[in-house]
């Protein structure tokens, strides 16, 4: 397959644009950059406007994933099964309900700060696994996608493209922050918006497509055999619900202003989503009913099996004339670069400031945290290419990174936000474990896993059919419920001695005593303030983890407190405890 060189030219073009776009925007924002440290980088220094925000977090899910996805989907098994463009979109405004209030009115960081806040650095970092996992999953799936892109354009085998593609998604992400990927995104919403539009018409003209066809019954809808109802409503829960708990979604909302502004803008972004995978989910109907041989003029013989996820790219080279090919070439790799360093600095934000930071080197300087950053996005683009190199289907992608995110993540979050009070880090623990044992041995096809464990209705050839990955998810949830309310009453109840509780969830912190009665209290330096210790508390005061709330008495303080370093909290040291009943702390 010779090299096209129009079509090359359209994709330098558009790169360039957006590289453009994307140092004028860092230019823009260099002063605030200096003052702010992280914060400016991953945050946007909390300043960002609604249009600007509401563009970036629809850009965000409607990237090169997305839209050659949403026709791979249309064009393999009908506009019926494909759910992920519904099912993201109506994710985003379930989010903006029950999740973007409470995040953004705590201001956090990362995704990840309550958990650690709540459980300490370490129990709390556990969960970077899984949401590392899915966003380097939803790098790969952009990576991917264009990598079939520029195969097509360039003529290059899908490994080369891959990793060509990995390269300049790094390079671009190493330029700057959020500010910078923002603006960036701005222009992707644009190309895609016109790029796709446009082409749609005149593939819908070409002699080669037979639209009379589509007027037969199942022609394009696509049908939902009686058997697979089961895993259909569990893809649809899987996608709305599996696509909330991502830092790429949560980077978004704490770069908002207010945290009414956070929903707004996620309200917003859900109808963008839905809106903008029309064209794409068009493109792919009509692939259905076309002579490919004709189209080809033989050169290639099109399968669902061996093209469906190039079928977008396909269409565009030889269903349109070349001007418009050019349009919609371009526009989808632009908007696929553009996608692909949200997710890479989503990713490498989490580790550098929960995992590196938090954990290992607390008194690391922002220049430092900064670098680290930059290491961990050559890291994350090299794993994101190679899982882009091992799935085939981008759909796939898309179903399996959400997959790991609904089991694993979303009852955790739901359990700190709303159940925070009687979390502690024994159900935690429980709740990711028995989560992840009965997700695994369910198997995974999509990545050679076998099925260890029959599930009710498990076929040998279609798989397993019983919703196993909705079950895992509430046996995770209700896990670290039940753990949580039993290890609490265990040990409040003295039914085991201190020593048993390893975790130190209930030992007795206390930091000061009222004359005539014992006061016990927590000091606990949460995430967010150890970064500012000027910031407001959730209540508005300033340095709230030295207020004391009972005004009415008079506080004698206790002696210094010790360290506990693995959690990142202060107790007292045993020989002080006056008190046989032991309160449960922050875990």
């Amino acid at each position: 397959m010779t090299i096209n060189v129009p079509g090359l030219v359209s994709i330098v073009t558009f790169y360039l644009l957006i590289l453009v776009v994307g140092i004028w925007a860092g230019w823009k924002n260099r002063g605030k950059g200096s003052q702010g440290g992280t914060e400016q980088v991953m945050l946007a220094g909390r300043d960002m406007g609604t249009f600007v925000g509401i563009l970036t977090m629809t850009a965000t899910w409607v990237g090169g994933g997305y839209v050659i996805g949403s026709a791979e989907g249309a064009f393999t098994s009908g506009v019926v099964w494909c759910q992920a463009p519904f099912g993201f979109g109506l994710s985003l405004i379930v989010a903006g309900l029950f999740f973007a209030n409470p995040m953004r009115s705590a201001g956090y960081h990362t995704m990840l700060d309550p958990f650690q806040e709540k459980y300490g650095a370490k129990i709390g970092g556990l969960l970077f696994l899984p949401a590392l996992c899915g966003e380097i999953l939803w790098s790969s799936a952009i990576l991917s996608a264009l990598g079939s892109t520029l195969s097509v354009i360039l003529g290059l085998d899908n490994t080369i493209s891959v990793v060509v593609s990995a390269a300049v998604a790094m390079l671009y992400t190493l330029f700057g922050g959020l500010h910078s990927v923002a603006y960036t995104d701005v222009v992707q919403v644009f190309c895609i918006a016109i790029g796709l539009t446009i082409c749609v018409p005149f593939a819908w003209t070409h002699k080669a497509v037979d639209t009379k066809a589509l007027t037969i019954a199942g022609a394009w809808e696509g049908v939902i055999e009686i058997y697979n109802v089961g895993v259909y409503i569990e893809n649809y829960l899987l996608i709305v619900i599996g696509g909330i708990p991502w830092q790429v979604y949560f980077q978004r909302v704490l770069a908002c202003r207010t945290p009414k502004q956070a929903q707004t803008i996620s309200y917003l972004a859900g109808l963008g989503a839905i809106l903008l995978a029309a064209p794409p989910i068009f493109l792919g109907v009509i692939a259905r009913v076309t002579d490919w041989n004709a189209a080809t003029h033989g050169t290639i013989n099109v399968t669902v099996e061996e093209h469906g996820k190039m079928i977008l790219p396909l269409m565009l080279q030889f269903l349109t004339p070349p001007w418009v090919s050019f349009i919609g070439l371009g526009a989808i790799s632009a908007a696929v670069m553009s996608s692909a360093d949200s997710s890479i600095l989503s990713s490498s934000s989490m580790f550098a400031r929960n995992i590196y930071q938090a954990i290992f080197f607390t008194d690391a300087s922002e220049r430092h945290v900064l670098r680290v950053m930059w290491v961990a996005i050559v890291i994350v683009a090299a794993l994101a290419s190679l899982m882009a190199l091992t799935v085939n289907s981008i759909y796939g992608l898309f179903l399996l990174s959400a997959d790991l995110v609904y089991v694993l993540l979303f009852p955790q979050l739901l359990l700190i936000l709303y159940w925070n009070e009687y979390c502690n880090s024994y159900g935690c623990i429980a709740s990711f474990l028995t989560g992840f044992l009965f997700r695994i041995l369910g198997g995974e096809p999509l990545i050679g896993l076998p099925a260890i464990l029959a599930y009710p209705f498990y076929d040998r050839n279609l798989g397993q059919l019983f919703p196993f990955k909705t079950m895992s998810m509430i046996i995770s949830l209700m896990s670290h419920v039940i753990v949580s309310l039993s290890s609490r009453w265990i040990f409040l109840n003295n039914w085991l001695p201190p020593s048993w509780d390893l975790l130190q969830c209930f030992d007795c912190p206390v930091n000061c005593t009222a004359v005539g009665s014992i006061h016990q209290s927590v000091t606990v330096a949460t995430i967010s303030q150890l970064s500012d210790p000027r910031r407001k508390s959730h209540d508005g005061s300033i340095n709230a983890q030295h207020q004391n709330l009972d005004m009415g008495r008079m506080y004698i303080p206790r002696p210094k407190l010790r360290r506990n370093s693995a959690h990142g909290i202060y107790r007292r040291p045993d020989s002080l405890s006056t008190s046989s009943q032991r309160e449960p702390r922050n875990h």
